[in-house]
């Protein structure tokens, strides 16, 4: 109709108009995303009672180290804690995310309770060149400037520099330090002791890692712990350790065997890529490498100008072996009986922050761990890093003792008699018979105070073949779950008598003891053997065989219970670092330590010696053919030795008992 118009549909007249359609539902053509997330985000944290900071503390080489801070709220003139380690420092504070500072904490620190009790201050690092700090990882660093670490850094020079960042950049500290930790951590503890912070002013180094060749966590007397090689992968596969060990049976005995030699079962998980790796199988023996980097060796050489508690546990089945020597370094140059002290407890490695109860069916009577924590570790920190300085009554060494279940405040160790000196023994150390300090194997399975009459044919014999190696836990072997966790940690106080079943392990058993008999100290094998091989393993086991029967305890009737027990790889009987066939068929005289112990044998008890050439897989088996380097032996050196061992007259072997006076 003329003068009327019709309106055009939207559609044309937005088009015309260049503008785009969007219905209700479907997204514009030339719309952009818009993240959710901000640009940062602060954590509301008014209402914790304590504060995190996380800081990239730069060492003096420009690398950064992450580092956790946690203070709690309103802390003034707060002494600080400082723990170093490979073990990712966000996720030890970081277990349970709360606004209490008691949930964060848990029960993963031996120091929670002055945390939260006494106001300290909490720092925890990632060592260089883990997880979340820069810089490059290298295991147990040697110290810096020697050949074997030819750069200005190492773990007590990046110790030196946190600390003096901490003193700086915390204002709620007095500015004094106290340094400590567990296992590797207690290793970094140790090497802050090298040339240390003025504001450093106590270390606790707990089951440090000292000597890794002599008697901690790689080799035992030359015997290398096949198990380790797992940790390598762990720590230095990957900086955050995110690469996990795989098995392929169920039994790790028959992985092992499967394997054969360490370096093959290395080859198959990829270890050869993996330095340290390669730098412990081209140091089979106790050469400059092990020697110039063993930490009791180093502060041997230092002053003392740090209060130290060394912390040693008894059944450690880690690093039993550092602790104690270290202490037998460092403590002849405290001179004023005022910066070096020990604690020697009933734990497997790392129990002094968990319940110390018991170990496996073990009793000790009471909370040992909490003990140690409320007793010790408490007055010490105190004592020397409060401004206050409350005082410490601590003895020297302050010990458990074992079978009585008490503790003991010593002046000394090993722990001495009422003259002050350990029982007598001539100057080689080699007993006369009748020695009360000397323990004999016998004839006919017998142990004895005093040496048998010489006698045909005067030795025991077993065969040692490696295709079927004693192992160190009943089988089947798995090392992986809680179960394993389980066993690793309380395998050193297994019942033996499986063992003492077997025809390849000789077993020797005293009358029943009608009075106690107390060890302090390292007890010495002089084992007297002859192999039809060129080399060998031999294991010696100290055991207190309980009772019959209990009427308190019925299943720990019969318990064979082992108080200190060891590995000695034969090549190096005439030295750790000169390694040497043994003469074939041969009398030779194996002389080596024992673990520490601190042990009453009670009335109605029985001792125990057993002698084995192997504990697998835990240490590698010795093929008892001399080779260069076992970590590469060939299947055709693996071959079966007879092993002699004598008994009976001049020959007689024995094991030297520190014997102290039980009070």
């Amino acid at each position: 109709m003329h003068g009327s118009y019709r309106i055009a549909p939207l559609f044309v007249v937005l088009a015309l108009a260049g503008a785009t359609l969007s219905f209700a539902g479907e997204p514009a053509q030339d719309a952009k995303p818009v993240s959710e997330i901000p640009p940062s985000f602060t954590q509301q944290t008014q209402s914790f009672d304590y504060v995190r900071r996380i800081e990239m503390i730069p060492m003096r080489d420009g690398v950064k180290l992450n580092t956790v801070i946690l203070i709690p709220r309103g802390a003034k003139r707060a002494p600080i804690l400082l723990t170093r380690t490979p073990y990712n420092a966000a996720e030890r504070n970081m277990e349970r995310y709360s606004a209490h500072l008691a949930t964060v904490l848990g029960e993963s620190d031996v120091v929670d309770e002055l945390v939260l009790n006494e106001g300290y201050i909490r720092v925890i690092q990632d060592v260089r060149g883990k997880h979340h700090s820069e810089g490059d990882f290298s295991m147990n660093p040697p110290p810096h400037g020697t050949s074997l670490n030819p750069t200005n850094l190492d773990d007590s020079t990046d110790a030196y520099d946190t600390i003096d960042w901490l003193v700086k950049n915390i204002p709620e500290s007095n500015g004094k330090v106290g340094i400590l930790g567990i296992s590797y951590d207690g290793f970094t503890a140790l090497m802050a002791l090298l040339h240390p912070h003025p504001a450093l002013r106590a270390a606790m180094p707990i089951n440090p890692m000292v000597d890794g060749w002599m008697g901690d966590d790689w080799f035992h007397q030359g015997a290398f712990r096949a198990l380790g090689i797992g940790y390598f992968l762990g720590q230095e596969a990957t900086r955050d350790s995110s690469e996990k060990w795989w098995s392929d049976h169920f039994d790790d005995y028959e992985s092992w065997l499967d394997a054969g030699s360490v370096d093959e079962m290395a080859r198959r998980h990829g270890l050869d890529q993996v330095g340290f790796y390669r730098k412990v199988k081209a140091h089979p023996a106790y050469d400059s490498f092990w020697q110039g980097q063993a930490v009791d060796k180093l502060l041997a050489k230092e002053p003392v100008s740090v209060p130290v508690m060394l912390v040693g546990s008894l059944w450690d089945q880690e690093d039993i072996y550092g602790a104690v020597h270290v202490f037998a370094a460092i403590k002849p140059k405290d001179t004023d009986h005022d910066k070096v002290f020990m604690v020697l407890g009933p734990w497997f490695h790392h129990q002094e922050r968990l319940d110390g109860s018991a170990i496996g069916p073990i009793q000790f009577g009471s909370d040992t761990a909490a003990y140690f924590r409320e007793n010790l570790l408490r007055p010490f920190f105190d004592h020397f890093l409060k401004d206050d300085a409350p005082p410490a009554d601590l003895a020297a060494v302050t010990a458990f003792e074992t079978g009585t279940n008490r503790w003991e405040r010593l002046a000394t160790w090993p722990a001495t008699g009422e003259d002050g000196k350990i029982p007598a023994r001539n100057a080689s150390r080699s007993v006369a018979g009748g020695d009360p300090a000397s323990l004999f194997l016998q004839p006919n399975g017998k142990l004895d105070f005093s040496r048998a009459a010489a006698a045909e044919p005067g030795f025991d014999e077993y065969v040692s073949d490696p295709a079927k190696p004693v192992p160190f836990l009943p089988r089947p072997i798995h090392m992986q779950g809680e179960e394993g966790e389980r066993n690793w940690q309380t395998w050193l106080v297994r019942d033996q008598r499986e063992a003492s079943g077997r025809t390849d392990v000789l077993t020797y058993t005293s009358d029943v003891l009608t009075t106690s008999l107390k060890i302090s100290g390292a007890p010495v094998v002089n084992l007297v053997a002859s192999t039809s091989g060129t080399d060998g393993d031999f294991v010696v086991k100290l055991i207190d065989v309980y009772p019959d029967e209990l009427g308190r305890d019925p299943k720990l009737g019969g318990y064979q219970l082992m108080i200190s027990g060891d590995i000695f790889r034969g090549r190096y009987y005439q030295g750790f670092d000169n390694p040497k066939p043994i003469p074939a068929n041969e009398k030779v005289r194996f002389r080596f330590d024992l673990p520490n112990a601190n042990h009453v044998f009670l009335p109605g008890h029985r001792l125990m010696i057993q002698v084995q050439s192997s504990w697998f897989p835990l240490y590698d088996r010795n093929p008892q053919t001399y080779v260069d380097n076992i970590f590469v032996a060939k299947p055709s050196d693996y071959r079966k030795a007879i092993i002699h061992v004598f008994n009976s007259g001049e020959n007689s072997s024995f094991v030297e008992l520190p014997v102290a006076t039980h009070q």
